[in-house]
């Protein structure tokens, strides 16, 4: 047995290697080479109009990290994104729950209903959130049916920008919770109410570790879309609220300074592999 074993082994990895082979290839140029692009032209010099000069420099890099203008901006980013992925989570919870627990007949179009926004084009919903939030939208004027004597200012700010994120990302918190409450089994929560637990401590000390999985992956990604997203941020907050995606758009298109945009873009995807790793601790740490 163990000398079949032995000559089927070249033949397997073999199997595996053509297998993976083309994913492999396709990374290598569609991912990994333009990241390494990116990460050379941030040590190239900014030439007038755009161009790129060939001489090695530390310039872009310590301008990052001495410039109180780029400091501000990173923890703007980082602080909006985390607000956003936390209200996301707030307002996906319940939804997800209730899917998961729901046995009637009108769950398939429940589900629907979550996901249906996903069909439909984030920048058209970006420009309905417009109509909604304006000083004469929707929210505005139900607040002066109330008696608001002055529109409250929702649009071309961060609050707009949280709005409209966290109504954007909740289809992919709620998928990424019902993902994780495989692990939710009822006869934990029976056996709590046994013994005497009252609802609240069966849902914080039962349900939330048992869906920690699902809640660890959907704010990993809802994070690292917030912090990627440029469309609504560039459209809600009306070119007023800086944040990494849009700085890297105006040094790019703007400006025309290409290694200061390979440099903030590399320290985007320096943050999204910090989030990796915390997002990999938290699971060991819930095994």
């Amino acid at each position: 047995m163990a000398a079949v074993d032995a000559q089927n082994q070249p033949r397997r990895l073999g199997l595996a290697i053509a297998l993976l082979a083309p994913i492999t290839l396709v990374n290598l140029i569609v991912f990994i080479y333009p990241i390494i692009n990116l990460l050379r032209i941030s040590f190239n010099v900014a030439l007038p109009g755009g161009g790129i000069g060939p001489e090695f420099t530390w310039e872009n890099w310590v301008k990052l990290a001495e410039d109180s203008y780029y400091l501000e901006i990173v923890l703007r980013s980082v602080g909006v994104s985390l607000l956003i992925t936390f209200l996301t989570l707030l307002c996906s919870y319940p939804i997800a729950l209730f899917l998961h627990r729901y046995e009637g007949s009108w769950r398939t179009f429940f589900f629907v209903l979550v996901v249906s926004p996903l069909l439909t084009s984030a920048v058209v919903r970006t420009y309905g959130w417009v109509a909604v939030l304006a000083d004469a939208g929707l929210i505005n004027n139900v607040l002066s049916f109330f008696g608001a004597k002055s529109p409250t200012r929702l649009l071309y700010n961060a609050t707009g920008i949280i709005i409209g994120l966290t109504e954007i990302l909740m289809p992919y918190m709620i998928l990424s919770l019902l993902a994780g409450f495989g692990r939710l089994d009822p006869r934990c929560e029976e056996a709590a109410l046994t013994l005497g637990a009252r609802p609240f401590q069966k849902f914080w000390r039962i349900v939330v570790p048992l869906t920690a999985p699902g809640i660890a992956l959907g704010c990993l990604l809802c994070f690292v879309l917030a912090l990627s997203s440029f469309i609504t941020p560039r459209i809600l907050g009306g070119g007023r609220v800086f944040l990494l995606a849009t700085e890297i758009y105006d040094q790019a298109v703007v400006t025309l300074n290409w290694p200061a945009a390979g440099t903030l873009s590399i320290l985007v995807l320096a943050i999204f592999g910090a989030a990796l790793v915390v997002y990999t601790r938290a699971l060991r740490s819930f095994d």
